[in-house]
């Protein structure tokens, strides 16, 4: 049976878990020869095997994203392994202390700079040349909806975001007639453990927590992650060839009010 990523090489950061680890096992079943990335190597491994098992051929580097040599690297074991790459899906990334910007250390924001922009800007830089080569490629980079409006409290988080769709409407004008697309992907808050914090550190119980956070949400409920991720599959699809440099919200309404 042919599905729609039988024989294309597709690469994800922040494979471990979350988004990046349901990903990778829906592009498996989907056919894809994959490149896994983690900074967690226990997690990748597990992730791995799980992709392996479905039967998926599959190669591993480790690795803190806002490091560019990873990257480099990466995007080489595709070329080695498989002779191209074809998808690239850019979701690893963290968050800072929900806290107001004054209260939030200089090393974290530094942090979440790195990983979350640099970390994309990195990957963009060592992808897009050999997708440009092939004449044909798609990238999608996980943005949030924190980076289309703001985010109290997770400003510099926010501030990230805004700038990884400011890369990624960039790049899709300067590649767009080499034949590769670039999106993002922009989620509001789902059941995953970068979302988890919200929960354990408030002052006001978890359940006080959930409530408040769904209240703002018009759908009143957190996404799940297979929702998020069967966007993901679409948006880099080769039947959705048409659409480039776009910011695609997928949170519940959120990002309409």
């Amino acid at each position: 049976m042919t599905h729609r990523y039988t024989g294309l090489t597709v690469l994800i950061t922040g494979a471990g878990r979350g988004f990046g680890a349901l990903a990778a096992t829906r592009f498996a079943t989907e056919g894809a020869h994959l490149v896994l990335n983690d900074v967690d190597a226990d997690n990748l491994a597990a992730t791995a095997t799980a992709c392996t098992q479905i039967g998926a051929q599959v190669v591993t580097a480790s690795g803190d994203v806002g490091d560019e040599a990873v990257h480099q690297n990466l995007v080489g074991l595709a070329m080695d392994k498989f002779g191209r790459l074809d998808r690239a899906l850019n979701n690893a990334g963290i968050a800072h202390k929900i806290q107001r910007l004054a209260d939030v250390s200089s090393q974290e924001a530094a942090d979440v700079i790195r990983i979350d922009l640099l970390g994309v800007f990195f990957a963009l830089k060592h992808q897009l040349p050999v997708m440009a080569q092939q004449g044909a490629g798609a990238i999608l980079n996980v943005a949030s909806v924190a980076g289309l409006v703001g985010a109290p409290m997770m400003a510099v988080y926010s501030a990230a975001k805004h700038g990884v769709i400011g890369l990624t409407k960039s790049v899709a004008g300067e590649y767009a007639s080499k034949g590769v697309r670039i999106n993002a992907i922009c989620p509001s808050f789902a059941d995953t453990q970068m979302v988890q914090p919200f929960f354990t550190e408030s002052k006001h119980g978890a359940e006080t927590a959930l409530a408040r956070l769904t209240a703002i949400v018009p759908l009143r409920r957190m996404a799940t992650q297979d929702e998020i991720v069967e966007a993901m599959l679409w948006m880099l699809s080769p039947a959705n060839s048409f659409m480039t440099g776009h910011a695609l919200a997928v949170d519940g309404g959120l990002s309409a009010l």
